[in-house]
């Protein structure tokens, strides 16, 4: 599970986070929304371990992301919505790098690549270099490369960007289907992502939680996603 607690980040004068807490349980997905700027990405560096809170605290599977973590790394799987690839790469190699980066070795790597390669259909390109992929298949190698080590907790920003129709539909059903079994944590600007995907919605504004709700509660309030979300975040 994932649970922020009285998180704040603070960079000069301007608080980008502000003391925000909620949790995130094994078997939910919930959709972390907000208006560009809002604090969602920064709230997302601090749970991967890429930035340091100002104050509050941030645990991953019980371990606190400051105090553990390399801890805390091993259970998180992370897509950042600027997909870092190593475009010179082969795909199976470069699941390789990032498994071995895991302790993965030996039979074990290669049946988990194999295993990662069928769920996210790059059964064809996975002789290519990553440099000759669409963007959308290079957002594939970079979910992939988030669940080669099975982690506990998935924290996806932005990750059907570049996807057309058809791929958008297959990736929707594996992160559904991850989804079953892990901690989901999905950002985007697409509302019809957030109801076709996930369980729960949080939204933030210029740093503070302004709704935090299942969707299902949502959506019986009568308005569709995208006017809750115009609502909320208009000021």
């Amino acid at each position: 599970m994932l649970k922020v607690q009285n998180l704040t980040k603070i960079y000069g004068t301007q608080k980008a986070v502000n003391d925000i807490s909620f949790e995130a349980k094994q078997g939910e997905i919930v959709g972390f929304l907000g208006p560009n700027g809002a604090g969602k990405s920064t709230t997302m560096k601090i749970a991967t371990c890429y930035l340091t809170a100002t104050s509050g605290t941030v645990e991953v599977c019980g371990f606190d992301v400051q105090q553990s973590p390399m801890e805390a790394r091993r259970n998180i799987g992370y897509l950042p919505e600027h997909n870092p690839l190593y475009l010179d790469m082969y795909v199976k190699e470069f699941l390789e790098f990032i498994g071995g980066i895991y302790g993965l070795k030996g039979q074990d790597l290669q049946r988990r690549i194999a295993e990662i390669i069928e769920l996210l259909g790059l059964t064809l390109e996975y002789k290519k270099k990553i440099g000759q992929l669409s963007k959308g298949y290079r957002q594939r190698v970079g979910l992939a490369q988030a669940l080669i080590h099975d982690p506990k907790v998935l924290i996806l920003d932005e990750p059907t960007t570049g996807l057309d129709p058809n791929q958008l539909a297959e990736i929707r059903g594996v992160i559904r289907n991850i989804g079953r079994e892990k901690t989901v944590i999905f950002s985007t600007h697409i509302m019809q992502e957030v109801e076709a995907i996930c369980d729960r919605v949080i939204i933030i504004n210029r740093g503070n939680i302004v709704k935090d709700t299942s969707l299902s509660s949502l959506q019986q309030a009568g308005k569709t996603m995208e006017e809750v979300f115009r609502d909320l975040t208009a000021n």
